[in-house]
């Protein structure tokens, strides 16, 4: 039976600043949903509070996969239990290669009870894995002997998410907005990738402005989020009118929330 990720009545708040207000999302394994709105309605800030980031406050709601509660654990328990998130702007890990980073991660989430330094995935078999993943990415191997995300390009920093994806392979990926700031080869890159990666044992969350990663995943459900809520839920062609005539549409159709998007403090947050 395939995994379901399911978020009810989430409200979330940032520094005492409510900017969730009563989300409501299921997704299942094997799906592709975006996740569509302006600046400023809620859209990264869903995909922190679903990771554990400390700086978001559940304030009601709950956050279950298959039906286990997981809002009061850590991110790396979180990861465990098959969520990932690709994030907008990855950090740099100086002195980190990203052999060595990819090595533990894919240790922890695969061996959840090893101890620190200990049960890592044998040095011969990473390395196959690893090797065969970036073939398929169509990666020099070369990339695995650089520092995380040191000197890296914006599609660089990209193809290193997409490369974690694919060694981790979670049962729920968040893509917050990977298409940002990408040349259109980049970009391409990253859609098709995304596109090879998928299938039922993953489902995956696309956060977009834009239509360009939609092209090689095709959304079975588009949402639409404005000041803090979903308020509108469709197939691909809603993605398609979003990307082609903007949200004058989306505001007109709830007034109520766009009067609360006109608050300067919640325009802050993605």
């Amino acid at each position: 039976m395939n995994s379901v990720l399911k978020i009810e009545n989430l409200c979330v708040a940032v520094d005492d600043k409510p900017i969730l207000k009563g989300v409501n999302l299921e997704v299942r394994q094997g799906e592709i949903h975006a996740l569509m709105g302006p600046n400023g309605s809620g859209k990264s800030t869903l995909a922190y509070a679903l990771m554990g980031h400390p700086k978001y406050e559940l304030i009601e709601g709950s956050i279950t996969i298959d039906g286990v509660e997981i809002s009061e654990l850590e991110p790396d328990a979180r990861a465990r239990m098959g969520l990932f998130l690709a994030f907008q702007y990855p950090v740099t890990i100086p002195g980190v290669k990203v052999a060595d980073f990819l090595r533990h991660a894919v240790s922890n989430v695969r061996n959840p009870e090893r101890k620190e330094g200990e049960g890592l995935i044998p040095m011969k078999d990473f390395r196959k894995e690893l090797r065969s993943r970036m073939d398929e990415l169509g990666m020099d191997h070369e990339f695995a002997r650089r520092y995380l995300n040191e000197g890296f390009s914006g599609g660089e920093k990209k193809r290193m998410e997409i490369l974690q994806l694919a060694m981790l392979r979670p049962k729920f990926a968040i893509l917050d907005e990977t298409d940002s700031g990408l040349d259109s080869d980049a970009v391409r890159f990253v859609s098709e990738a995304v596109s090879r990666l998928a299938g039922p044992d993953m489902a995956i969350i696309i956060i977009t402005h834009h239509e360009r990663l939609l092209e090689f995943n095709k959304p079975q459900l588009t949402h639409v989020m404005l000041a803090g809520r979903i308020v509108e839920q469709g197939d691909a062609s809603l993605a398609h009118e979003l990307h082609d005539k903007g949200y004058v549409g989306v505001r007109e159709r709830h007034p109520a929330e766009a009067a609360e998007e006109a608050e300067p403090a919640t325009a802050v947050v993605a």
